[in-house]
């Protein structure tokens, strides 16, 4: 609005429109004008004009003679004529496709756009002139605002452009291509010559241009003194009068906040610095002649040593006014004001109004958050902090990054993410109750201003007719305001064009048309107010000193839960940008995007790197209970018990598990409590908001937290087995389980610090470890477990290291000479199998077992092998079995008798592990399983003969997964169908099938010469593991018989027919050494049928008497007597 008084008024001034536009396109060409600079001073985006050495010599000869470079000099080479020539097409190229490079033809016409600018505000400030207008912040405030921003936009944009060192070089280069392709120069370029030149020193020129402009100029700054120095006090002072709290008077809390000079409150302390040092530099006559104004400008020179002229480019304040100042005759003493201040000039009451202001803002937050309809009455106490609050920040900033520090702690902020999270925290609470502000002052307007308005229109001595219909217009249109109807956002107060009614006369007038704007922009233009208050996108353009104090706030406990603030501030870059530079917005989007992500992804490793302190803690507590660990204490307790005598006095004693929850003070604080601590301000800040939107992508905090507690929950499982691939040594299944609950548990307890779905991290996670690799291609704990049963438990077994014990149910060492680096029992018994199976589940189980039956199937197409080698042989002892010479004579004829029972024991060997892991799966799935009866009858509904085989098979793939147990085993089954058996037909495999077990069952009276064939009571079993035959033989046979579709049961009657006739044969041998063992012996085929589904006891009768098999177990047990005896 302009409500001016003025001596010779035309009605189409239209002052106001043009501060706007004037203003506007002022900052747009700032925009592109710094781009220009940004990129002639980086070697990477620099034109290569500029830096190519062909026009090196060129480029400085039209620099030395410039403006005026001759093009006819015939001392100018053809083949610059030429690379000139070829430049002016690529500009042309690079115009006609809209393509935008810094230094294209456009931005040489942007510069005469910048001339003709500085010609439109030249002639606005000549009207301005001519028709006296009056300017007073306190009385018109948006048009003396306008006015003084115009004049430092105008003298920011002539500063900026002269320090664009190559501007002569390229606007040179230009004309000199225009002249040498057209014939003529550029039209604009003259005037735009003449401009670089005569602002080679900008302040200097503008002094000049700025006397007629100074009796305007100095009213507009020293309209001032009434409310500079009321914002720019001291943190005390502020204390004292308990400015921006809402407590300090409980009886006042409801009534509205007013002052005469509402839109002044929140006016930048900043921009107001600004004013007042450009202002009195290009009207510095006024310094001398009154005392108001030069105490402004001390009190500013006092405030900063540097000024933003635009984004991350400053003013030296001190030393550029000096410079000025030293060569006017008389200004000995400005300049040793200027001198004085400078020294005067710390950073200490900043410092303070920084702290004051933290507690102040967070007083205000925590009672809106609270009491959100107090934002309607004390709307105006929100934005004064705000705009207090991004003043200091940016103070901060820019002299953090620009001064030589005198004193650091003035310049260095620890604490600084705080204040901006207040400030957030504000911001959040004017967008989320935004409407709650709406109804307030649309109901403020209608009831109270419309009639305070409708009194002073009625009291005023002279009111025109023209004005006394816009004052009308204004009272009717807020009377008839409602919460629904909202207000319209262009309001016909904003320019007035007669000057009848003098606004310098009826100053409260002003003053309540300024509160109405402030109230209208508490209606419909919040968004607009957050950004004027708030604003915190220069910090786009001091990424280096950003990311410094990102990195202190994490690095500082208490701070780490403001974290959050960094990643909230990139949501502010893109109101940096202007629609005079539109290619910008890429740039600074990308920017913003690259900085969040970064903070964010900081911030979850910071928390994700808390969370393994706090888990490797917890492990070890957990560690402290394991069972290995009591042996000592019982040792001691026996000891005690039995008055031996202890161990030596010097040994320290053992702190029992549970001592570091026993506190004898309060203020004892253990490393684990820091770590909680820690974590809790950190998890705080993650958990602040749910996403946050930037450039029209969506960023969630909590995600990148859960990712990377995925990323390092699998490396911590992984890590746990600590797999030594060179020693091959791991760690138990049953400590490994342990450990991971631990870290599950706290895992599990960071949801009541984060809304985060703990359980699918939990099952991603473990469901990889259930596979051989993980998403990112690494091994698995099933992996690792696997490769290390096989290859390192197993092999040993194979060695004859290591025996299966069927009465432990676990593998256990023997001894030997090499003693093995492990014990096996620790590895194999019935609770590190549980455990194994509770780690892996059943798809990790179904791994290991698809495992350990292609080492089955490797044996068995060996086996095969030597029964083709003796297939004619084996053919004729089938059918001869009851002939013993000649079945004696045909078996002196076989080869390797030792290797096929080698290999049926190993694969005997593998199936008895299997059958373990089985069985610890089993009991681990039990709870989800059906009961043992009701499965029993799914079972033999499901696998009779009379079901199709595929259904069979299926059914007894789902039985394996769970652990239950099967007459046949489909994973074998898979296993060796999947065998090639090159060019024999299927009859030629049934029949070799049907050998091998010849072969087994012909072949096993050899073991009774064999000294490690004695059958052990106490394990139930022999030390050379052939108790494992008896597995072998069933398995094997019921795989083989199901894939060639042969009768199992036929065939292990077979087999037993042949192996109890050649049994018997060796009881009528009357050597010693080959029948040393032939009681133990008797006893596999006992095993035979105890394991097998399809054979019976009285099968067994009718070949083998039980009388032999009961004095053969008399027989053992009595040795074994004898032998402990």
């Amino acid at each position: 609005y302009s409500l001016p008084r003025i001596k010779c008024w035309s009605r189409d001034q239209k002052l106001a429109e043009k501060f706007t536009i004037l203003n506007d396109r002022g900052i747009g060409m700032l925009t592109r004008i710094y781009n220009i600079k940004k990129a002639c001073g980086d070697p990477k985006a620099k034109p290569s004009y500029l830096i190519d050495k062909n026009l090196e010599s060129a480029v400085k000869f039209i620099v030395r003679k410039f403006p005026a470079v001759e093009t006819r000099n015939n001392n100018v080479s053809l083949s610059f004529a030429y690379i000139l020539h070829i430049y002016y097409i690529l500009f042309k190229l690079i115009l006609s496709l809209g393509i935008y490079t810094i230094c294209s033809p456009f931005s040489i016409e942007l510069l005469g756009l910048c001339n003709k600018c500085c010609d439109h505000v030249c002639e606005l400030l000549n009207t301005i002139d001519a028709c006296q207008v009056f300017f007073d912040i306190t009385v018109n405030f948006d048009l003396t605002k306008n006015y003084l921003d115009l004049v430092v936009t105008y003298t920011n944009l002539m500063m900026l452009l002269s320090r664009i060192e190559e501007r002569k070089a390229i606007i040179g280069l230009y004309n000199y291509a225009h002249e040498m392709t057209h014939g003529s120069s550029d039209r604009e370029y003259p005037r735009l010559g003449q401009m670089i030149v005569d602002y080679e020193n900008p302040l200097k020129k503008m002094m000049e241009e700025f006397v007629p402009h100074g009796k305007s100029l100095s009213d507009a700054l020293l309209s001032l003194q009434m409310v500079y120095p009321r914002r720019n006090l001291s943190a005390d002072q502020w204390r004292n009068a308990q400015l921006l709290s809402l407590i300090s008077a409980p009886s006042t809390m409801l009534n509205p906040a007013q002052s005469d000079t509402m839109p002044c409150e929140y006016l930048s302390l900043d921009a107001m610095e600004k004013w007042i040092v450009f202002g009195f530099i290009l009207c510095h006559g006024v310094l001398n002649s009154d005392q108001a104004a030069l105490s402004l400008w001390k009190l500013a020179l006092q405030s900063s040593t540097c000024l933003c002229l635009f984004r991350d480019e400053v003013f030296h304040i001190h030393k550029s006014a000096e410079d000025l100042f030293i060569n006017i005759r008389g200004y000995n003493k400005r300049v040793n004001d200027i001198k004085e201040c400078k020294e005067q000039a710390l950073g200490l009451m900043h410092r303070e109004r920084r702290k004051f202001l933290r507690s102040a803002l967070k007083e205000l937050a925590t009672v809106l958050s609270d009491q959100p309809g107090l934002l309607g009455p004390k709307a105006l106490f929100v934005f004064m902090a705000l705009s207090f609050a991004r003043d200091e920040i940016i103070w901060l900033l820019r002299h953090a990054d620009n001064i030589q520090k005198k004193s650091t702690d003035d310049f260095i902020d620890k604490h600084i993410a705080e204040l901006i999270f207040y400030m957030e925290e504000l911001r959040a609470h004017v967008r989320k109750y935004g409407p709650v502000m709406q109804r307030y002052y649309v109901q403020y307007l209608s009831g109270f201003d419309a009639v305070v308005l409708n009194e002073l229109v009625q009291n005023l001595s002279v009111c025109p007719e023209d004005e006394s219909i816009i004052m009308s217009s204004f009272v009717n249109t807020m009377t008839s305001l409602s919460v629904k109807q909202g207000i319209q956002p262009n309001t016909a107060y904003t320019s007035v064009s007669k000057a009848s009614l003098g606004i310098a006369d009826h100053r409260e007038l002003g003053k309540m048309m300024n509160t109405i704007i402030f109230h209208t922009k508490m209606v419909d233009s919040l968004v607009e107010m957050l950004v004027e208050t708030s604003d915190l996108s220069i910090f786009c353009f001091y990424s280096r000193a950003f990311e410094k104090m990102f990195q202190q706030c994490l690095e500082l406990p208490s701070q780490s839960r403001h974290s959050i603030s960094f990643p909230l501030l990139c949501t502010h870059f893109m109101s940096c940008t202007h629609e005079l530079c539109p290619e910008e917005r890429h740039h600074i989007g990308d920017r913003s995007l690259s900085l969040c992500n970064m903070f964010l992804d900081e911030m979850a490793k910071q928390a994700r790197n808390l969370i393994t302190d706090i888990c490797t803690e917890q492990c070890t507590l957990s560690d402290q209970l394991l069972p290995k660990h009591c042996a000592k204490t019982i040792s001691q307790a026996v000891n005690k018990k039995s008055k031996k005598q202890m161990g030596k006095k010097g040994e320290p004693e053992r702190e029992k598990p549970g001592v570091e929850s026993m506190r004898k003070n309060r203020l004892l604080v253990t490393n684990l409590d820091k770590l909680h601590t820690a974590l809790s301000e950190l998890c705080f800040s993650i958990n602040y908001v749910p996403n946050m939107v930037i450039w029209e992508h969506t960023f969630t905090p909590r995600e990148y937290l859960t990712s990377h507690l995925e990323i390092r929950f699998t490396k911590s499982i992984v890590g746990m087995t600590m797999y030594n691939q060179a020693t091959q040594e791991i760690a138990k299944p049953s400590e490994l389980l342990t450990s991971v609950r631990a870290y599950m548990t706290v895992l599990q307890s960071i949801e009541n610090y984060v809304q985060i779905d703990i359980t699918r991290v939990f099952n991603n996670v473990l469901l990889q470890q259930t596979q051989h690799l993980d998403s990112h291609g690494e091994p698995t704990i099933t992996s690792l477990y696997t490769n290390w049963y096989l290859e390192t438990l197993l092999r040993q077994v194979s060695n004859g290291h290591i025996a299966y014990f069927p009465a432990m149910k676990a593998f256990v060492n023997l001894p030997t000479e090499n003693e093995l680096t492990f014990n096996a029992e620790e590895y194999s018994d019935i609770s590190e199998m549980r455990s194994l199976s509770e780690l892996l589940g059943p798809y990790g189980m179904k791994f290991l077992s698809e495992s350990l039956m292609w080492h089955i199937s490797s044996q068995v197409a060996e086996l095969k092998k030597l029964v083709v080698d003796n297939v004619e042989i084996l053919t004729q002892m089938r059918t001869s079995f009851d002939k013993p010479e000649h079945m004696a004579s045909l078996f002196k004829k076989l080869s390797s008798v030792d290797s096929v029972l080698k290999r049926m024991t190993i694969i005997g060997v593998i199936l008895s592990f299997r059958s373990l892991a089985q069985e610890a799966l089993r009991d681990v799935c039990r709870p989800f399983n059906f009961p043992p009866l009701e499965w029993h009858h799914i079972l033999t509904q499901y696998t009779s003969v009379s079901v199709d085989h595929q259904v069979a098979m299926n059914v007894y793939e789902l039985s394996s997964a769970a652990g239950l147990p099967c007459e046949i085993d489909p994973a074998l089954v898979v296993a060796l169908s999947s065998q090639k058996s090159g060019e024999r037909i299927p009859e030629e495999e049934y029949k070799i099938a049907c050998l091998l077990m010849v072969f087994v069952a012909v072949s096993m009276p050899t073991l009774a010469s064999n000294v490690m064939s004695q059958y052990s009571p106490a394990i139930q079993g022999h030390c050379n593991n052939i108790h494992c035959l008896a597995k072998a033989i069933n398995q094997i046979a019921a795989a083989l018989f199901t894939i060639h579709k042969g009768s199992i049961e036929d065939r292990l009657k077979e087999f037993l027919a042949l192996a109890s006739s050649s049994l018997l044969k060796i009881g009528q041998e009357t050597d010693k050494t080959t029948t040393r063992n032939r009681e133990s012996v008797y006893l596999l085929l006992d095993m035979i049928v105890q394991e097998s589904p399809f054979l019976t006891m009285d099968l067994l009768e009718s070949c083998f008497p039980y009388v032999l098999l009961r004095n053969a177990y008399h027989a053992v047990y009595k040795q074994s007597v004898s032998s402990s005896a």
